[in-house]
């Protein structure tokens, strides 16, 4: 899916005041950053490390792996495709709603698809398939999983591919990187886009025991981390205690940001474990709110009609600063008045 995602807003021509459409961080790049990748800009004139090598040995050091368990990649498709191609023509189950690049990069090598959605995962069952992509927290929905250390137990022989893009933004889950040592068939995607606001830098990582990720390896392009991206990432876990959003302010805003949402007849406001969550409009369909929303204020929200198991009028908003939250509100309050 080349197009569809969020953060779309270069294709309507219009200024976005305020974009809801995307899960990034919405306070920006962690301060002095931008200056620390600029005073690096004279290291493009070279190749950059062809697997991003210093970077992997500084993440294993932060999660206390050997580096030959830490992979890098220009973000966390980067990683996926990767995982589809080394599991090329095998049977893929796909826990659903979820980000649709795990099922384009399925169908991409040939693999046996089947869906499987949240609420039959929670009943952990036993599975046929070689391999298992769920994302935890969830996108869309913010919602967490709660019984995977079972779930692996009871499928030795299919690979978990657990995508904890989300990890940071919520309090109610557990990284399943302490699971690793217990479990050889969990495979870990992380990104560092997300919670650092740098998503036009492409940056993330997997971690997976040691012969995977040889594998990987094997099949992986080289330079696909580019040097200004690469400090980024030597920056982050070099201030990591000192550059994290504010986790609990960021929650709290959400909270109330669905309050005044839960407020208004047009909506239906579905619960989330996350900063981001889904709605569903009651009136008309989401692609025409979107619409609605950008023409009249600026404002970008992410239509999800595309994701399987969702239909056409859910959409997704992500919390962004309370002045811009009552935006949304009051432009929301303007949509129920004329079509509710």
């Amino acid at each position: 899916m080349l197009h569809g995602h969020g953060d779309d807003g270069y294709r309507y021509g219009k200024r976005i005041v305020a974009d809801f459409s995307t899960n990034v961080w919405y306070g920006g790049e962690p301060a002095g950053l931008k200056a620390y990748v600029f005073g690096k800009w004279h290291e493009i004139n070279r190749y950059p490390e062809v697997l991003a090598e210093s970077l992997r040995e500084k993440i294993a050091k932060h999660h206390q792996l050997p580096a030959g368990q830490v992979l890098v990649s220009s973000g966390t498709t980067e990683s996926i495709y990767l995982i589809a191609h080394l599991f090329s023509g095998k049977r893929t189950t796909i826990v659903t709603p979820s980000f649709a690049e795990y099922e384009d990069a399925c169908l991409s090598f040939d693999h046996e698809i089947a869906g499987l959605t949240w609420q039959d995962a929670a009943e952990l069952p036993r599975l046929k398939s070689d391999l298992v992509f769920i994302c935890n927290p969830n996108n869309p929905t913010g919602l967490i999983f709660k019984d995977l250390q079972y779930w692996l137990k009871l499928n030795p022989q299919c690979m978990f591919a657990v995508d904890e893009a989300f990890i940071d933004f919520t309090y109610g889950a557990e990284s399943a990187i302490s699971l690793m040592a217990k479990f050889p068939n969990l495979l870990i995607m992380r990104s560092l886009t997300k919670t650092y606001a740098i998503p036009g830098l492409r940056l993330g990582y997997l971690l997976a025991r040691e012969e995977l990720v040889d594998s990987l390896m094997n099949i992986k392009q080289p330079w696909t981390v580019n040097t200004l991206a690469m400090a980024a990432g030597h920056y982050i876990y070099d201030h990591f205690e000192e550059i994290q959003p504010p986790l609990a302010q960021l929650l709290e805003d959400k909270r109330t940001f669905v309050q005044e949402l839960c407020k208004l007849e047009c909506l239906e406001v579905l619960e989330s474990d996350t900063h981001f969550f889904l709605a569903r409009t009651l009136v008309r369909n989401a692609a025409q709110l979107k619409d609605f929303l950008i023409e009249r204020y600026g404002l970008l929200i992410r239509d999800a009609g595309n994701f399987r198991g969702l239909t056409r009028q859910h959409f997704r908003l992500a919390t962004q600063r309370p002045e811009d939250n009552e935006k949304m509100v009051n432009a929301l309050k303007e949509w129920q008045t004329l079509y509710y």
